[in-house]
């Protein structure tokens, strides 16, 4: 799948557009002495403490390890980043550009592809590279059906996970048709972050998978289905649980972090996260109770991977392989991995680490609310991108205007 450079790399680099590299990717000595005094800005999303902070620990090491400097541009929204590059494309701008690195995947990752806006590929020529585990998890070679092809470095993996507080209810629904059930039993006490928003979407992607009966379909662009057909039970679901919805679903929390926030103050009972390890790290911070715990459907819940990507007209592209590396680094992973940082699950092998890194994983506490790996059931694959672009799309026409 991954187009190996061959010895005509660094032509191949210096000829195609926008790509002003001079160093062979392959040259690690040669980028680091380029990336010396470089500030890259790597815009990600910002709205979680945890992660703000993490990423201000990736710019310490960063710093101290190659004397380049992290700016973390904090993102609302990725798609703002993607704009920008696009804006700057219009305007002819192929070199010098703002955006450094985006974390970056989905609908996101495919616009920039197919535009030609991605530096690359790059990934598997990361010293840190033998360190992924593409055998064992080959969806971090493949985001929501694309290929990656190696225009991005895979740096954490998620999976939904549903939150609860078990002393108030002691057996959460575990699967869709139950949850569908217990939200009518109990009004008020449900709700999803409101479309676009990522997360919020995916839950529409999740009910997708619980009410279709050939789910093959969400592997391809919605042009090649008949999509109202298709999608009417979706609706026919959405409409049904609404009306029982928290605030009767007349209001929906903004992102991730308000839905967390309804679930801390117990107006809702069932809170949900693509990160496994978040409960863990919340009540680790006082900022959930001690008896929250999570589940995932029967079924199997949603699973996709996290990316470094680099624009082709990136103004310290040295200093952003130099980040995408490093992020790959077993510390850098195991730190991330650490629900009282992040929680996040590690793209790396552990048969692939030394005795020393391997350590570091096997000293983690996962935390009084994460589930074991072996607990965490079925990763079901991310839709292709046109579905998460349409579905949101149509569920503002529906929903989005406020009843």
């Amino acid at each position: 799948m991954q187009k190996i450079l061959q010895t005509t790399a660094l032509v191949a680099l210096t000829l195609a557009p926008a790509m002003a590299m001079a160093q062979d990717v392959r040259d690690w000595p040669a980028i680091k002495d380029a990336a010396q005094g470089q500030t890259v800005f790597w815009h990600a999303w910002g709205g979680d403490p945890r992660i703000n902070a993490f990423i201000a620990s990736v710019g310490s090491d960063l710093q101290a390890r190659y004397g380049v400097t992290l700016e973390h541009v904090r993102l609302a929204d990725t798609a703002d980043a993607v704009t920008r590059v696009i804006a700057e494309r219009q305007a002819g701008r192929d070199t010098g550009g703002a955006v450094d690195a985006i974390w970056i995947n989905g609908a996101n990752f495919a616009s920039m592809k197919e535009q030609d806006l991605l530096f690359g590929p790059f990934a598997e020529d990361l010293p840190n590279w033998p360190l992924v585990d593409t055998e064992a998890n080959p969806a971090v070679l493949v985001d929501f059906t694309l290929p990656v092809e190696g225009f991005g470095s895979p740096w954490a993996m998620f999976q939904m996970v549903f939150e609860y507080d078990s002393a108030r209810l002691p057996e959460p629904p575990r699967s869709l048709d139950a949850l569908r059930a217990w939200i009518a039993d109990n009004p008020g006490r449900f709700t999803y972050p409101q479309p676009p928003d990522f997360l919020g979407t995916s839950f529409l992607k999740q009910v997708l998978y619980g009410v279709l009966d050939d789910t093959s379909v969400l592997m391809g662009p919605i042009e090649d289905i008949d999509y109202d057909a298709v999608t009417a039970p979706l609706w026919t679901f959405l409409d049904e649980i609404t009306p029982n919805l928290w605030r009767q679903g007349r209001a929906f929390p903004a992102n991730e972090p308000a839905l967390a926030q309804l679930l801390a103050d117990g107006e809702i009972d069932i809170g949900f996260a693509f990160n496994p390890g978040r409960a863990s790290a919340a009540i680790a911070d006082g900022e959930l109770p001690a008896t929250v715990r999570t589940f995932v459907f029967e079924e199997g819940t949603l699973a996709n991977s996290s990316y470094l990507s680099i624009p082709s007209n990136a103004a310290n592209i040295e200093g952003a392989l130099l980040l995408a590396n490093l992020i790959l680094d077993p510390e850098i992973q195991a730190r991330a991995q650490d629900p009282s940082v992040l929680g996040f699950q590690t793209v790396l092998g552990m048969d692939r680490l030394d005795a020393e890194d391997r350590a570091r994983f096997d000293a983690l506490e996962l935390g009084i609310a994460t589930l074991a790996p072996d607990e965490m059931g079925t990763g079901l694959l991310e839709p292709h991108p046109s579905w998460m672009t349409r579905i949101a799309e149509d569920w503002t026409a529906r929903f989005g205007t406020g009843q």
